[in-house]
């Protein structure tokens, strides 16, 4: 290794481009790609592949989801709320991946920005539950405004209704307007998204700093706990499945839920006797909402959900069933979890007296408080809103593949969300003068086109981070959510590479397991799991629960102590090291591991 790899990753715009995907930077927007006339400014910033949120390659449409998520993120910390020691992150499109890195606030000027901050968070922190409801109401209209766009061909005539009534103006003019609304519907969640999460985070790292100033040396893992035991509603539904499980188990409708068979073959056999009516209207009935989730994280175009696709939820259903028939314990072991935190809390506050022990019951009771929210946007956002978001994107992509423009309703992914609109107007102009659109002649080859690029991206996982770290990583957000710690940098670079049989993470649940080894890169591959396995991903997704009641442990590339894989492993009691940043390929289907996440560490036993 060199002396400049030995403290420094590579630049990058040193990095090569996979064979095939030259010219990928213009497939994204100018402003998220390295350019070469920043490269001074670009180099001297630390940047950090952030494959806990966008672990695939972009297509062009799906950027607009880290657009509006670090634009709305860095709005509330730096205009909103005014926190004090953070600014956004900024974020770069490299070979297909994102990359981001954190602004910091100046030292000096850290102080300027409390009072701001005690007033606007204070607000908040002092009517969260009227405020959270008001939050629901509106995400909620927004998703129903979504939902009712409806995008359809042009006709063959204006109506004579909007003739004879002096409309004056014909259908195109909807068309164009439902696209804006359809954009513009989803910016306004994201802006929802972030209203109440970063005052979650800034609760529980207020409580997390108290903690570690009023006992010195205490365990990041022991703070976490005395958090959890939450109901979320982002574990619903999951809960719906099991419990459509036991009802299942409790009607003696078991014989009916067969592995392999499709959730259409079940329904059909369970219509045929004679008490399956009654557990198909419950199945029915935990569709609204509850389906509205997905197995990937939203994120991305072609994830499936739940309710488009009922071959998901059927098939945890089948394996809960199973279980649940042999008199196996379903659900989160809640109870327990809570008899351990108070454990910990009352061991904690019995060492503290006076003034210290209200601050430190107080900052628990905001955490607390605030804490649900970390999870439940989540299903709001990522799932439900996203999830009727890709539906209507990918039917007007059917409406132009209709129109000879592609060939596939997901073909509209490969173009931006700004070329989607002169797309628009060409089918229109076509159809207003009557000669043929220009798109379908041009189009395919250039969807074909980019299609190979992103396949080639697809081929060279990307790389952990860019540039010098700092000596000493710190920032909360970045340490909490993420897990990119100084010594887990150390470790990317090479510092502690012997590669004979051990990895060091985050001890991010708690509990030892030995156990053998699954690796998952890709929600398809999740069926693959086997009772009492240890599962190894780049990353998990929340929506992964279903799969959380058959493993035995969890360990990750990345995620912190606020990560959603290390909450969930909490809540379901299982062992967790998180932020290895090489476990999926460094371990093998197949080896035995033993998971340390008391202390943080993967052994590789055979």
């Amino acid at each position: 290794m060199s002396p400049r790899a030995a403290k420094s990753f590579p630049s990058p715009y040193d990095t090569k481009t996979p064979k095939g995907a030259e010219g990928w930077q213009g497939l994204y927007p100018y402003n998220l790609i390295f350019q070469e006339n920043l490269r001074k400014q670009e180099e001297q910033k630390f940047w950090f592949c952030d494959s806990q949120h966008w672990p695939n390659v972009f297509k062009p449409f799906e950027v607009i989801g880290v657009e509006y998520a670090s634009r709305c993120l860095g709005a509330y910390n730096t205009r909103h709320y005014i926190i004090p020691p953070a600014n956004g992150i900024d974020f770069r499109i490299h070979l297909g991946y994102n990359y981001f890195s954190p602004v910091a606030v100046a030292p000096e000027l850290i102080g300027d920005r409390v009072p701001h901050f005690m007033e606007r968070a204070g607000h908040y922190f002092q009517n969260w539950a009227e405020l959270l409801e008001n939050w629901k109401k509106d995400v909620l209209k927004n998703i129903a405004e979504i939902d009712a766009i409806n995008f359809e061909k042009l006709p063959e005539m204006v109506s004579l209704e909007d003739v004879k009534g002096g409309k004056g103006q014909d259908p195109s003019v909807q068309l164009f307007d439902d696209y804006d609304r359809l954009i513009s519907l989803a910016y306004k969640n994201w802006e929802r998204h972030f209203e109440f999460l970063n005052l979650g985070y800034v609760a529980y790292l207020d409580f997390f700093g108290f903690c570690k100033e009023a006992f010195p040396g205490i365990p990041d893992l022991a703070i976490a706990k005395m958090v959890m035991g939450v109901d979320s509603v982002l574990f619903r539904p999951d809960d719906e499945l099991k419990g459509l499980a036991e009802k299942a188990v409790k009607l003696d409708l078991t014989a009916h839920f067969v592995a392999g068979k499709s959730a259409a073959q079940i329904l059909d056999a369970l219509k045929a006797d004679s008490k399956g009516a009654e557990w198909i209207k419950a199945w029915e009935a935990a569709q609204d909402p509850w389906f509205n989730y997905t197995s990937g994280n939203g994120f991305y175009g072609t994830d499936e959900y739940w309710c488009d696709n009922l071959d998901l939820p059927m098939g945890y259903t089948v394996d809960y069933v199973a279980r649940a028939a042999k008199g196996e314990r379903l659900h989160r072991p809640k109870d327990e979890l809570l008899v351990e935190r108070d454990r910990i809390v009352s061991e904690y506050a019995d060492a503290l007296e006076g003034e210290a022990k209200e601050t430190f019951n107080g900052k628990l009771g905001l955490a607390r408080a605030v804490y649900p929210y970390v999870e439940d946007h989540n299903f709001y956002i990522e799932h439900w809103t996203m999830g009727v978001f890709w539906r209507k994107v990918r039917q007007l992509g059917q409406l132009l593949a209709d129109e000879g423009f592609w060939g596939n309703a997901t073909d509209i992914l490969y173009l931006s969300r700004d070329e989607v609109r002169p797309v628009l107007f060409d089918y229109a102009n076509g159809w207003a003068v009557g000669t043929p659109a220009i798109g379908p002649s041009y189009w395919p080859q250039e969807i074909a086109r980019r299609t190979k690029i992103i396949a080639a991206l697809e081929t060279q996982r990307p790389a952990p981070a860019f540039n010098e770290p700092p000596a000493e990583i710190n920032e909360p957000f970045t340490v909490m959510l993420w897990g990119i710690t100084t010594e887990q940098v150390q470790q990317w670079l090479g510092a502690d590479d012997s590669g004979k049989g051990g990895l060091k993470g985050m001890a991010a649940s708690g509990g030892v397991v030995e156990g053998i080894a699954r690796v998952i890169t890709s929600p398809d591959q999740l069926g693959e799991l086997k009772q009492g396995e240890i599962l190894v991903a780049p990353v998990t997704n929340p929506s992964w629960g279903p799969v959380f009641g058959k493993i035995s442990a969890t360990v990750t590339d990345i995620g912190g102590m606020m990560s959603h894989a290390a909450i969930v492993c909490r809540e379901y009691g299982l062992p967790a090291v998180t932020g290895t940043g090489k476990a999926s390929t460094t371990i093998k289907t197949g080896m035995k591991l033993r998971v340390d996440g008391n202390q943080g560490t993967v052994e590789i036993l055979k």
